[in-house]
């Protein structure tokens, strides 16, 4: 069931969520007890609690996270920021502004946009980082934003990272973003959390990358989708940070809200090393002001006392903490892992593609899930004494200057340069889809990035792999997907068997206590014919092609033209005023970006329909008033009745949707009818549409 949201249940002026009306499943006793870490961490940053309240999976929530990134998107919010009314920030040292995503557009225009979002946050005291300083993500936690045992959001898909260092890392959206800096809170329910043990080590050679790749490929079925996992069990003694970012990043692409590793010896290690590496670059920058004589430089997040602090107040999971599911994985049963062609819900041993002589043309060791120095010393070692393959690009760029510089103090970037590399300004570039070295029309890439969506890295006709920086490297000096052995010597990967398994504790449904009311000029009834787009996990670079994502100046009418256009270009043909679409399971899930609502909302579709829905996406269309709704039965029946004979079909079925009361009435084309039950829209829903938004149904209100 989607949106059953009460009317108590989304942001209020001063206290967003009423404690009176949030918590309509009553006070559990015994809550402090069963409450998983996830949950304890999430307890710290909610806000308008009533006393004793101990917070849960399935509650909705008003929460003031530590920090909030935005990034080239910046741009997009502040309008929405002055345009509800806001003339200064909550907590100016609350965000955190960092330009990453086109740092390789010189054109007078970008220049411009970042030249505006500097002298915005000049204006207001805001924490800002240039383009060239680093991936926004690296940069949060290089700097202590993302800080253990801390909720952090941003406002990226990417934000799960923070989980690596045992932070909530949890992305919003634009709209978000602009409440937050007015208000320094938004809403947020606690997505159902998901244990996940490991045991067993990693065999030599296999890395964090392999352990993502696996999982995604293992459980791709939606297991795990719009939840937060939480890791465990006594593998994680062997498993280092950096691999710990990289598992935590691409829960993203599994499906999950977050991805949070428990703070342990080996993250004090990691604080302890960052903060001696922070204090010698204090002293080696001439562009800083001297340290008053007898004082020693103190960074202010991570130093002596934020580490102290960690290690003397742990958090950890009640001993009878609950779990939605329990899923466990033998990291002592995995091999190397590549992801793909075009979708992390492929993973295929590297032994198995290795014998299949696959050519390619472009290798990347770019973006935030594997461009720190760890995975660049690795691929530098495959790399030593060799050279690039005649007829292939290799793209090398660092996820932060300050990475860059300790690989160029310990020889690993030099090595990449003397293979070949075609070295890229530390930033997304290609992840992304923008500036250069973008795969063309038919070419095969393999890339240490995070996704490989259909046409994301460049042509949807080129096929896109992911692997671990050494497999990208060795890849780039064969010109074929391959193995370090294969540059090496020595033993050749062999496939092994991963041992997993999964247990359901999935507890029962709450229902809503909502009435099925309908507000005044609220469509009491909605009708159209429904335009089918069959696709399961239908991404948001297939809704909205990543290369307009940062054209700020596109319109309604710009966005008309393109959307769909990575998933078929003839949807713009097909559509007509007034129709309801339907997508499959998993509808809008990838990037957070939030067009991929609008661009809908673009073609004048008031409302959609699909199996399931990713929850930024989701949210993004709560938040710019584009109904939802789930329903699993009339998507299957359009899948066995309609088909799939074109990627977007005109069914010839009417629907007339009660909305209010959950209910859909359709006549098929044979002019048989059926009756299809469905989650009710409640009253805030109603509330925020008829507002044109949440931005509206803010501005009303302050």
């Amino acid at each position: 069931m989607l949106v059953t949201l009460s009317r108590a249940n989304i942001l209020r002026t001063r206290a967003f969520v009423p404690a009176s009306a949030r918590y309509r499943r009553g006070y559990a006793s015994d809550a402090a007890d069963t409450q998983n870490l996830i949950e304890k961490i999430v307890q710290k940053y909610a806000v308008d609690l009533p006393e004793g309240y101990k917070v849960k999976s399935g509650d909705y929530i008003s929460i003031r996270p530590a920090h909030i990134l935005t990034h080239d998107n910046t741009g997009a919010v502040i309008p929405k920021f002055k345009s509800i009314g806001a003339t200064k920030f909550y907590n100016p040292k609350q965000p955190v502004f960092a330009l990453d995503h086109d740092v390789q557009n010189k054109s007078e225009k970008n220049l411009t946009k970042y030249a505006n979002i500097e002298k915005f946050a000049a204006e207001h005291g805001i924490d800002f980082y240039p383009a060239g300083r680093g991936i926004g993500h690296q940069v949060m936690i290089e700097e202590g934003y993302a800080f253990p045992n801390t909720l952090t959001v941003a406002s990226d898909s990417h934000s799960n990272m923070y989980g690596g260092i045992g932070a909530v890392g949890t992305p919003i959206v634009r709209t978000d973003a602009a409440a937050i800096w007015a208000t320094g809170r938004t809403w947020w329910q606690i997505p159902p959390v998901v244990k996940v043990e490991l045991q067993g080590a990693l065999p030599a050679g296999v890395t964090g990358k392999d352990v993502i790749i696996s999982l995604c490929g293992l459980f791709n079925q939606d297991q795990v989708l719009n939840t937060a996992i939480e890791f465990h069990g006594q593998a994680l003694k062997d498993l280092s940070v950096e691999d710990r970012l990289a598992i935590a990043n691409m829960t993203t692409e599994w499906g999950a809200l977050a991805g949070v590793f428990p703070v342990d010896g080996l993250t004090i290690d990691f604080l302890r090393k960052r903060m001696r590496r922070i204090a010698l670059t204090h002293f080696e920058n001439k562009n800083l002001p001297p340290t008053p004589p007898g004082q020693d430089f103190v960074h202010p997040r991570i130093n002596n006392e934020t580490i102290q602090t960690l290690i003397d107040n742990p958090i950890q999971p009640s001993p009878n903490a609950t779990y939605a599911k329990k899923l466990t994985l033998d990291l002592s049963t995995l091999s190397p892992h590549v992801s793909g062609p075009n979708s992390v819900k492929v993973a295929t041993p590297l032994a198995e593609l290795e014998a299949q002589n696959i050519n390619i043309n472009k290798a990347y060791l770019v973006s935030c899930v594997n461009s720190r120095a760890t995975d660049l010393r690795q691929a530098a070692e495959v790399l030593k004494g060799k050279k690039i393959k005649e007829g292939v690009e290799f793209y090398v760029a660092a996820a932060s200057s300050e990475v860059q510089k300790e690989v160029e103090e310990s020889g690993d970037w030099a090595t990449l340069l003397e293979a070949g590399a075609k070295v890229l300004p530390a930033g997304c570039g290609p992840c992304v889809g923008l500036g250069t070295g973008l795969l063309k029309d038919g070419e095969v890439g393999i890339s240490a990035t995070n996704r490989n969506f259909k046409g994301r890295m460049g042509s949807p006709s080129a096929l896109a792999y992911l692997a671990s920086p050494a497999v990208v490297a060795a890849s780039a000096v064969t010109g074929k997907i391959a193995s370090p052995a294969a540059v090496l010597g020595g033993s050749a990967s062999q496939t092994a068997e991963p041992k997993f398994t999964i247990e359901s504790t999935e507890p029962a449904k709450t229902e809503s206590a909502d009435d099925a009311e309908v507000l005044p000029n609220f469509p009491g009834v909605i009708r159209g014919n429904l335009l089918f787009c069959h696709a399961d996990n239908l991404n948001t670079d297939g809704i909205y092609p990543g290369k307009y994502t940062y054209n700020d100046d596109m319109t309604v009418e710009d966005m008309k033209k393109v959307v769909m256009e990575n998933y078929d270009p003839n949807f713009v043909n097909v559509v007509q005023e007034g129709d309801i679409l339907v997508g499959g399971f998993n509808f809008g899930t990838g990037s957070s970006r939030e067009q991929a609502a609008t661009a809908i909302k673009s073609r004048n579709i008031p409302i959609m329909i699909a199996g399931s829905y990713s929850e930024t996406f989701k949210r993004n269309s709560i938040n710019n008033a584009l109904l939802l709704i789930d329903s699993p039965e009339l998507v299957q029946d359009l899948k066995a009745e309609v088909g799939s004979s074109d990627l977007t079909q005109r069914t010839e079925w009417k629907i007339e949707i009660r909305a209010a009361d959950g209910r859909l009435d359709v006549t098929k084309k044979d002019g048989t009818q059926k009756t299809y039950k469905v989650g009710a829209l409640g009253k805030s829903i109603q509330e925020i549409w008829l507002a044109n938004g949440l931005e509206g149904w803010v501005k009303e209100r302050l």
